[in-house]
């Protein structure tokens, strides 16, 4: 079961924000104005506008990357919204023994890296930090919410590329599962926009170059897409099993019903355009949550607003959603208008979105896609939020990597125990 959401996103720096932004269909693309960006052929990104080293004690926050520091934020959050106590310690009656984390992230320490060289340049092997090591390993944002919560059980962290937060919680799922532990905090962080990473996607020619005009730049399904918008943040949520959430009175947003892995064999970066690894993600997601494909009321799509991403997905969403003629009469939403590409936090995020959607019955709606692809056969929620529809009960968060990595996490609406 889902129990607690936490968020830190370039809408907000909490789920509140996140969600408020998402329904009014806000958009978190910024101009990045600071003088090392400004050689750069792409000079926007989505960032947090909250410095969360402001939100933690300075001794914490020094041990910590950007992207570790989003991570430990969400965390209280999500730790918070689950009815427990987040002054450092599980809460009382909790064994930290059988509570884990469980956190995807891509490169969030490479900022510390790179200070970590600049100051080798300039001032010698004395003017590295010690901490340089430890807060470069990408271990570092699972760790540090174990650390921050003092949870013993495990702190596990998934490194698949942009697909990182999504198989995080699918993980987590398995875990809980199998009696491990009862309670995880899984999703995923990550906060990499540094000139070299911006310069490298650049020159793949993966990014928007819309410099002028940011907040129309991330442009999922668009007709006229040029590329994605890089991002930041971190989205957490709080898995529990169900006889532990109900024994204490929780509540729940919905189930974490299942999950989907696939790997396409294909490409370094680009995905098979045929979309077939994706299909059977999604199949598997399916089948792991016991569902069908006609149970299916509404998928959050990865949709990054690359060319041959947001096909690839439409035509796997086309072979496993779609009626006879291939359409897809689900309504699909991608969050990435707003958000751009938030990385190893991409996946962890999205799920919070596609709980809250399950919770509230609503759908957000896709932002930056004035006009759909012909290609892209599917009912696309544009312009306003839209009802979730009645009938049916599961929601699909996709997320695709480099390299081929795919995970689909199928949640389902929050069941009915016996007599409620």
């Amino acid at each position: 079961m889902v129990t607690g959401l936490g968020a830190i996103t370039p809408l907000g720096a909490d789920v509140p924000g996140l969600w408020q932004g998402l329904l009014a269909g806000r958009c978190g693309v910024r101009g990045l104005h600071d003088a090392e960006f400004a050689g750069q052929p792409v000079r926007i990104a989505a960032t947090v506008e909250t410095d969360p080293a402001e939100l933690l004690t300075r001794p914490r926050a020094r041990r910590m990357s950007r992207a570790a520091q989003f991570a430990v934020l969400a965390a209280r959050e999500a730790w918070r919204d689950a009815g427990f106590d987040s002054g450092g310690t599980v809460a009382s009656g909790i064994d930290p023994q059988r509570v884990g984390v469980s956190v995807g992230t891509i490169i969030g320490g490479a900022p510390v890296l790179v200070e970590g060289d600049r100051r080798l340049r300039d001032k010698g092997v004395r003017g590295v930090s010690p901490l340089t090591a430890p807060m470069t390993v990408p271990s570092q944002p699972a760790s540090q919410i174990s650390i921050d919560l003092t949870v013993t059980g495990e702190a596990r962290t998934v490194v698949s590329a942009c697909a990182s937060g999504t198989e995080a919680i699918g993980s987590a799922v398995e875990r809980i599962r199998r009696g491990h532990v009862d309670i995880v905090l899984a999703g995923g962080a990550e906060a990499v926009v540094t000139p070299a990473v911006m310069a490298s996607f650049s020159a793949m020619r993966a990014l928007s170059a819309r410099n002028d005009e940011p907040h129309r730049a991330s442009r999922p399904f668009a007709r006229d897409r040029d590329g994605f918008v890089h991002g930041e943040g971190a989205g957490l949520l709080v898995l529990e099993a169900e006889e532990h959430a109900r024994a204490r009175g929780a509540r729940i947003y919905c189930e974490a019903a299942g999950s989907g892995l696939s790997a396409d064999a294909h490409h370094l970066a680009a995905p098979d355009p045929s979309g077939n690894g994706i299909v059977l993600a999604l199949r598997r997601a399916l089948a792991d949550a016991g569902a069908r494909a006609a149970d299916v009321v509404h998928v959050s799509a990865h949709a990054t607003a690359t060319v041959e991403g947001d096909l690839a997905e439409a035509r796997a969403l086309s072979a496993v959603l779609g009626d006879a003629t291939g359409r897809v009469a689900v309504p699909v939403t991608a969050v990435k208008g707003n958000l751009g590409h938030l990385q190893g936090a991409a996946g962890g995020v999205s799920a919070v979105a596609a709980a809250l959607t399950l919770h509230h019955g609503l759908i957000p709606p896709t932002i930056g896609c004035d006009e759909q692809d012909d290609a892209v056969d599917l009912d696309l929620v544009t312009g306003r939020a839209r009802p979730l529809p009645a009938h049916g009960d599961v929601v699909l968060s996709n997320a695709f990597g480099f390299g081929g990595h795919n995970a689909v996490l199928a949640l389902r609406r929050r069941p009915q125990p016996p007599g409620e």
